[in-house]
């Protein structure tokens, strides 16, 4: 029966395993409920990115529209002469002929009364001909600021839109009318409902207008004002529909634009994750709506794991002390019988004739002097004979009475056991061997495993004056551990080496997974990047035809194409730096060169953003990139830029330490919270800029800067004040400034030259970047031969003479430009100067084209680049 206190033990231990466990749950769920839900809203932010994006960039499309119809003539002349029915005539028709051009909903003209007097969609039984808009607050924008928007249902077609308007002007500046486009949003909504998430889009005053769900479309948020409802009914914004509100219950916040909430109308009571976005230019806000229940389902998952560990934590302490125990007591009863075999030994040897005599007597049972030793005992003499043995002597070798007689010669017994099996291998050899063993009188320890799986401690040692005393234990328990021991060690390293194969395996699936993602990278960049190529180089071409309002207009799209291009940029950079392939070139450079090419573009810059960019010259010498460090400073500057409001001040210097050079770029702007100066280093992290443009980019400039800071090796820093200004700081070890003396005598100034008569030859495979390069070509007055394919080059090769210049890109279908050069080398007996374009994230291709002696420019090409590696070649 097991006593009173030891089961008082077992239950409290009971008691104190399901306490922990039950902790365990507890804090697991405390801690991993509120992160699943802030996972959630993260990744809720990150769906409503890419929407908003796609929502604001389909808008953009249509704001260009507007501008460019108000500098129309014959638009400008209708509203100039309203009654000419003729002018009318023509104006439908030239508004029909733009609509059905770019695909937008309706295109109204309108005079300065607010009155439609002409339409695209004149001839429908909807037309917006005849009817006032004056009391839309699009028109009043444009009439009043040049430009307005407004989303509301229309007013003939009952289709709700989002209407952008622009002024159109006479020759004295006033405005006599405005142009109104009207773009539908239907389309934007149509993947809005993946995975069950609901996505809504609401107006300033907190009315849901685009959704997926019908039953959401025309919901209020918020309550309404009194003079917000007088505004909705002057402006007619949602003329004949019922808003209704939306009774909204908040459980917890998750940031400044993240909730936990429980809608009852018009959802089904359920907790929800509510993650919103503004859209600052627009006035509006893009909201996602996510089921918690997979928080939930995480939380559970988290609890269930940590009571596992905790209960495979406590069976391992409990398996472990079992071990130590079994162990103890394995380890004392081994001490207590060599302790035991070693004190009769001694017993023995300090006196043999008692012990021949005692063996004597228990032979004739007058005396059991050995029969309470656990061990088999046996004794010779100096003869080999038999003189004394006891019981378990006997039941261990089963020895036949008649064999166990005082005087009989060990010889018989060894005999006996050999014809039994027990010696093994060749019988008369081992005998020979056991007795010539007895005759040296050694002493000796020996273990042997019998057939039945037995196994025989023996230990021998001689007596004083001849004789020899054994004694033979059953050590089988002992030698079955000791094998289950190895056993559970040979398991275990088995297990470690699945595992650390498994690890291994695992590694290289997210090393090659890591490999194909930075190549789809670089082939979607490389992809982008030719319309964007073709669409710089074409814009080149405009700004030398254009001026006055329309040049205005082409600033604007250059300036939306250098945005694109950064974020091309940065995930090209970010794509080299990943798979390894951002080659290091570091040499001795003068501040005072990096300064200079970073102080011109971006003074004027600043003070286009009312700005003031201060340059604290420096003479001093590093030990750097030229082309990293620049791009590292340029960030630091580009981001004070953009976070600075107008009015303040950005300086970039240098101080001297005493390891190096510390290069600081300090501005006056919002500043950064201390919580997010690390947040800021990651991707796709943007901060509110704090001044009235909104941040453009994408959040990867200061990852990237990170990043090649750590292949340079240079340390980078940030502190911030909040409402006073940050500064950023690179730490540089010092150059060599010989080194650079010696290269500035060896540079000389390049001749400058014309481009005028000069033979170009352009081979692109992609038509709109070689139609757009023969064309800024054509406009420095080259003389311009295009390929479109490495045949047509060859054919063209074959009757034409060879070109001053080669402008070749390096895809051409399943060729390449640098098999196709050998060709035409054959062609024209040699090979102009060549210029190597290529949008591929390869840094291997420059090297090969410096290898062959030609000019490398990555794609797409900015004029002013191609122009100066021009008249160098041809110079």
């Amino acid at each position: 029966m097991i006593p009173r206190r030891r089961q008082l033990h077992t239950v409290l231990w009971i008691a104190l395993i399901l306490a922990g466990a039950l902790l365990a749950i507890l804090l697991a769920g405390r801690y991993a409920y509120p992160r699943a839900l802030q996972a959630q809203a993260d990744e809720a932010r990150a769906v409503l990115i890419p929407r908003a994006q796609a929502l604001e960039q389909h808008i953009d499309r249509y704001r260009i529209m507007p501008a460019v119809l108000s500098l129309d003539p014959q638009l400008k002349a209708t509203l100039l002469n309203p009654q000419d029915q003729v002018q009318r005539q023509r104006a439908n028709e030239r508004l029909v002929q733009l609509n059905f051009a770019n695909r937008t909903s309706t295109l109204t003209l309108i005079d300065r009364d607010g009155i439609g007097i002409a339409a695209s969609n004149w001839t429908l039984p909807s037309s917006n001909v005849g009817h006032s808009y004056a009391f839309r607050p699009y028109f009043q924008q444009a009439m009043a600021h040049g430009s307005g928007e407004f989303y509301a249902i229309g007013v003939t077609t009952q289709r709700p839109g989002h209407f952008i308007a622009r002024a159109i002007r006479d020759a004295q500046g006033r405005a006599i009318g405005a142009v109104a486009v009207k773009v539908v949003l239907d389309d934007i909504q149509s993947d809005w409902s993946e995975r069950g998430d609901l996505i809504l889009l609401s107006d300033a005053n907190g009315i849901v207008f685009l959704t997926g769900r019908a039953q959401w479309r025309y919901r209020v948020l918020a309550p309404l004002t009194p003079a917000q409802l007088t505004q909705l009914q002057r402006t007619q914004q949602y003329r004949g529909q019922p808003l209704r509100p939306v009774a909204i219950a908040q459980q917890r916040a998750l940031g400044a634009d993240a909730r936990v909430v429980r809608v009852r109308a018009p959802g089904d009571g359920r907790d929800l994750v509510w993650q919103s976005l503004p859209l600052a230019r627009e006035g509006w806000t893009l909201h996602l709506l996510r089921d918690t229940r997979a928080s939930v389902r995480a939380a559970w998952t988290a609890r269930a794991m940590a009571a596992g560990a905790w209960l495979l934590l406590v069976s391992l302490a409990l398996l472990l002390w079992q071990r130590h125990r079994i162990a103890r007591l394995r380890l004392r009863s081994r001490l207590e019988l060599e302790q035991m075999v070693e004190q009769h030994a001694q017993a023995l040897r300090t006196a043999q004739d008692g012990v021949v005599q005692a063996a004597h007597r228990a032979s004739i049972g007058e005396d059991q002097s050995l029969e309470h030793l656990p061990q088999g005992v046996s004794v010779v003499d100096a003869q080999l004979r038999l003189v004394a043995w006891n019981r378990r002597y006997a039941e261990l070798f089963r020895y036949p009475p008649e064999l166990l007689q005082v005087g009989r010669p060990i010889e018989d017994l060894i005999r006996h056991n050999a014809r039994r099996g027990l010696l093994g291998g060749d019988p008369e050899d081992a005998i020979q061997r056991r007795l010539d063993h007895l005759q040296r009188a050694q002493p000796y320890l020996h273990e042997r495993e019998r057939p039945d799986g037995t196994v025989i401690e023996i230990r021998g040692n001689p007596m004083p004056g001849g004789g020899f005393v054994t004694s033979y234990a059953d050590i089988t328990a002992y030698r079955q551990a000791a094998r289950d021991l190895r056993t559970l060690a040979d398991s275990l390293e088995r297990r470690i080496e699945e595992r650390t194969g498994d690890l291994r395996e695992a590694k290289g699936e997210a090393e090659r997974a890591n490999r194909s993602k930075t190549r789809f990278v670089a082939a979607a960049v490389h992809d982008l990047l030719q319309p964007l190529n073709a669409a710089r180089m074409y814009l080149s071409s405009l700004r030398r035809r254009v001026d006055g309002e329309s040049g205005e207009l082409v600033e604007h799209i250059d300036a939306a194409l250098s945005a694109q291009d950064d974020i091309l940029a940065s995930l090209l950079d970010i794509a080299r730096l990943e798979s390894g392939a951002l080659q290091v070139r570091r040499q001795a450079l003068p501040l005072s060169r990096l300064f200079a090419a970073i102080e011109g573009p971006f003074r004027i810059l600043a003070q286009a953003r009312g700005l003031r960019l201060h340059v604290i010259a420096s003479r001093a010498v590093v030990d750097s990139d030229e082309v990293l460090l620049r791009r590292i400073v340029q960030n630091f500057v580009s981001n004070a830029l953009q976070f600075t409001p107008r009015g303040g001040r950005i300086v970039l210097g240098a101080r001297r330490t005493a390891d190096g050079v510390r290069v600081e770029v300090w501005d006056s702007g919002a500043g950064i919270p201390e919580h997010k100066l690390e947040a800021i280093f990651e991707e796709f992290q943007r901060l509110d800029s704090g001044t009235e443009a909104p941040a453009r980019g994408a959040g990867l400039g200061l990852a990237i800067v990170r990043r090649i800071a750590a292949l340079l090796e240079h340390p980078v820093r940030v502190r911030s004040w909040p409402g006073r200004g940050s500064v950023f700081v690179i730490d540089l070890p010092y150059g060599d400034a010989a080194a650079v003396a010696a290269a500035s005598v060896r540079t000389a100034p390049a001749p400058d030259s014309s481009l005028e008569g000069r033979r170009v030859w352009v081979i692109d495979d992609d038509a709109a970047s070689r139609d757009a390069a023969a064309r800024l070509l054509a406009d420095w007055g080259c003389a311009v031969t295009a390929s479109h394919s490495a045949a047509d080059a060859e054919t063209q090769a074959r009757i034409a003479p060879m070109p001053e210049l080669l402008l070749l890109d390096y895809r051409l279908g399943e060729d390449s430009g640098i098999d196709l050069a050998p060709r035409l080398q054959r062609a024209w007996q040699a090979v102009p100067p060549v210029i190597l374009m290529s949008g591929d994230a390869d840094p291997q291709l420059r090297a090969r084209a410096e290898e062959l002696g030609w000019n490398f420019l990555p794609k797409p090409l900015r004029p002013a680049a191609l122009r100066a590696v021009m008249m160098r070649l041809l110079g």
